[in-house]
């Protein structure tokens, strides 16, 4: 992992996410890119193109102000940061200028418990997930000592999961660090028997190229109860998830799955594409 890509509002949120950006970018040995969209309105636009011009010429002097305060941090220290100031007026551009930047990862900040409809339905982060070919790492607290060591992966080891599974490994090697497979079985959503799930996961890990990891049964009332409460038997540093992108977030986790886990689980949450 050599570039990671950090969106900005100068919010409080975002700064966790630099923070994290930063620990992560010591343990790899890689740049960071700040990326501050300005989205200057469409009427502006379309009503005068001078005016387009002094409005983003102002707002681009504001953040390069806000920048130098932004950045003032210690934890930066030693590290390679770029800047970027564009007027993207759309969250799904971000993906663009993650590979024309070959950008690895891309960290962002969330409000967390503070209401689904704020972390991902019709929010910033959503539109990052679900259009984003490269991991994306949600962010919802301080944490100084960001590491990644201890990695939980949760899906329904179905054929179309072993892309993320892939992807998961590939990153758990990267950081060297732990990684937990677990299979939740409910008795409302595709219930399976333990010779059922244990057969599925079998196939699952077979076709993956992998017949050695062991995946955990955990039985739970649901799905997204069963991935907090495990997530809660170790000292996990990351939450991974698959996400079909534009198709929303993880197929697995079905009607309110994701809000609940994206709204309740404290961990940081990094995103897969399928």
């Amino acid at each position: 992992m050599k570039h990671i890509l950090v969106p900005v509002d100068f919010s409080e949120h975002s700064a966790y996410a630099l923070e994290a950006a930063a620990g992560i970018a010591k343990q790899q040995n890689a740049d960071i890119t700040i990326l501050h969209m300005l989205g200057i309105s469409e009427a502006v636009v379309a009503e005068d193109e001078l005016l387009e011009y002094e409005e983003a010429k102002y707002f681009m002097g504001l953040a390069k102000k806000k920048f130098k305060t932004f950045l003032d941090k210690p934890y930066l220290k030693d590290i390679t940061i770029h800047k970027i100031v564009q007027n993207y007026k759309v969250f799904s551009e971000l993906n663009n200028v993650a590979k024309e930047q070959n950008i690895d990862l891309i960290v962002m900040g969330s409000h967390g418990s503070t209401g689904f409809n704020e972390i991902f339905i019709g929010s910033n982060t959503e539109k990052v997930v679900r259009t984003s070919d490269i991991p994306v790492l949600v962010i919802k607290d301080q944490n100084s000592n960001f590491s990644i060591n201890n990695i939980l992966f949760a899906c329904s080891y179905s054929e179309d999961m072993i892309e993320a599974f892939k992807n998961v490994k590939l990153m758990a090697q990267k950081f060297s660090a732990k990684l937990k497979l677990v299979y939740i079985n409910t008795p409302y959503q595709d219930f399976l028997s333990t010779p059922e799930a244990a057969d599925r996961i079998a196939k699952f890990m077979s076709k993956a190229g992998d017949t050695r990891s062991k995946v955990e049964i955990y039985n739970d009332r649901s799905v997204e109860n069963g991935i907090l409460n495990f997530s809660k038997t170790e000292k996990f540093d990351l939450l991974a998830l698959p996400t079909h992108g534009r198709k929303g977030v993880a197929h697995f986790l079905l009607g309110s799955i994701g809000e609940d886990i994206a709204n309740h689980a404290r961990l940081p949450v990094m995103t897969f594409k399928i």
